[in-house]
């Protein structure tokens, strides 16, 4: 099972028999059997039958649009699971309640300690590098989490721990070609953020997905406000992933040289800064190289992929809210 991305301009994205098939310019450029997709993220323009429609909504397959650039724009997806109870405890657990604080704790921890771990494997890996600083910082927003019992406080903690990892962003970058000052979202003005940013479009997609599949409302949260059209809870369980899975592709992808300033271009009017063809073929394939990675889950205790895991967070998520367990555990590798 994998995700499809279909990059290619005025593309047709059609079916025949039991298969999905993309066309652009009167030639197939994909033909994949649909029992093999989980998910399809569009990029920039397309146009898709409405056989391949019915089709998705019946196998569950969420489609998702995004601009050329990866900007979100959004999503078809089927009907959301008969699982009511889910979406009862969810709801039933808004606000400053004592679920909602825990699982804000779990998952401003999740995030901060995997930012932690990445800079203590960087500063192993390359011992002229001093992260100390910027460690201890992201160290003091991790201690005081389990004792603060409010979300706003938590949203600080988790603030000031990005404001530490962000801080030394340029340090784990290996190579002279590529700068980084700061994050810069709405438009990204530098190929590093329009990189990060990208990544998080696309691990947005895969992480809603599987909210959809345990049957969550993807758009009531807990440590992402609620506003209209944000999926917060999403957001939510996105935030330990964002160091696994896309700052790691990204950083790799620069240190490895595997992507160069050539593979960039820049918008005239708005600055915004995107990947050319080529190099958005490159981002692709190292992330879906990367979601089907394995590790060993450290608290199901056996082996799985990033893709599975999505899943296996959104699942624990729902044990933990219909108090099948006592605790949720995000997803912290050391």
């Amino acid at each position: 099972m994998g995700t499809v991305y279909v990059t290619q301009a005025d593309a047709f994205i059609g079916k025949v028999d039991e298969r999905l098939t993309v066309k652009a310019e009167q030639k197939i450029i994909l033909d994949i059997p649909l029992i093999k997709i989980e998910g399809i993220v569009v990029l920039g323009r397309a146009t898709i039958s409405p056989a391949v429609v019915n089709e998705l909504l019946e196998r569950h397959i969420c489609l998702t649009f995004l601009t050329q650039n990866g900007r979100y724009l959004g999503r078809l997806e089927p009907e959301a699971t008969k699982n009511i109870f889910v979406r009862k405890a969810q709801w039933q657990a808004v606000g400053e309640s004592q679920p909602a604080i825990h699982l804000v704790k779990g998952f401003v921890r999740g995030k901060l300690k995997n930012y932690r771990h990445s800079l203590l494997r960087t500063q192993r890996e390359h011992p002229d590098t001093d992260l100390n600083n910027n460690i201890t910082r992201l160290e003091n927003a991790i201690a005081p989490i389990e004792k603060t019992s409010s979300i706003d406080s938590l949203r600080g903690l988790e603030g000031a721990g990005s404001a530490a990892y962000f801080g030394c962003f340029q340090q784990l970058i290996k190579t002279s070609e590529f700068r980084f000052e700061a994050r810069r979202r709405r438009p990204p003005t530098d190929p590093v953020n329009a990189l990060l940013s990208f990544g998080y479009s696309l691990l947005r997609h895969n992480v809603q997905s599987a909210l959809n599949i345990v049957g969550f409302d993807p758009y009531l949260g807990y440590l992402h406000v609620e506003r209209y059209g944000r999926p917060s809870l999403a957001l939510d369980l996105m935030e330990e992933f964002r160091p696994l899975i896309v700052d790691a592709v990204v950083l790799s992808l620069i240190n490895k040289r595997s992507l160069a300033l050539t593979d960039f271009t820049t918008e005239p009017l708005s600055g915004a800064v995107s990947l050319t063809k080529e190099g958005l073929y490159t981002f692709l394939r190292a992330y879906q190289q990367k979601k089907l990675s394995s590790f060993k889950h450290p608290v199901m205790g056996n082996k799985c992929t990033y893709q599975e895991s999505f899943e296996i967070q959104a699942r624990l998520l729902s044990k933990y809210l219909m108090n099948e367990i006592d605790k949720y555990p995000p997803l912290i590798l050391k």
